[in-house]
């Protein structure tokens, strides 16, 4: 490698780094950015709905779901909005959010209409990005521990107890 290479070696993003630590697989990562798109989809169609009426705070959610929706797209599918200059910078900001982060946006971006104006249009309208803040939670989570290193543990926390107890009356004797 020469010289002039270096410094373009450096300051190359690594995309790999935020996707390795997160330990979700690809599948899940997938099905979180379609939950998230499909989200998007039902926030801006029942946020137009919520729009057509004469109450404020109905127009007020409305408005709120519609933004939810161009946020939803701008983090999950950058692709949608590729009139918008700063959508990619935008998405690969969001990328690299830890899941528990994007989780509580989420939820957080989906609640605020329904507090706001409890209807069903609201509700439903918000299910899916509320769905979407969930998986990204239980990908915070992490994976589930196998049965067999439970039972290493429990066993070897059982031989701890069985030493203890024994060395206790040991000390009695």
């Amino acid at each position: 490698m020469s010289s002039q290479e270096e410094p373009f070696q450096a300051a190359a993003p690594e995309p790999a780094a935020s996707s390795a630590d997160d330990g979700m697989t690809w599948w899940y990562r997938w099905l979180c950015r379609i939950a998230g798109v499909i989200g998007g989809v039902s926030c801006a169609f029942a946020g137009l709905w919520n729009c057509v009426t004469i109450n404020p705070l109905n127009i007020a959610a409305g408005v709120w779901m519609m933004l939810n929706a161009f946020v939803l797209f701008l983090c999950e599918a950058p692709f949608c909005c590729q009139f918008i200059e700063f959508a990619n910078a935008v998405s690969a900001r969001a990328d690299r959010l830890r899941s528990w982060q994007k989780a509580a946006f989420y939820c957080g971006m989906a609640v605020f209409p329904v507090v706001l104006s409890l209807t069903l249009t609201t509700l439903f309208g918000n299910a899916i990005a509320f769905a979407t803040g969930v998986l990204y939670g239980l990908s915070a989570l992490g994976k589930k521990g196998d049965a067999i290193a439970y039972a290493r543990i429990h066993q070897q926390q059982k031989q701890m107890d069985e030493e203890k107890l024994t060395g206790a009356l040991e000390g009695q004797a």
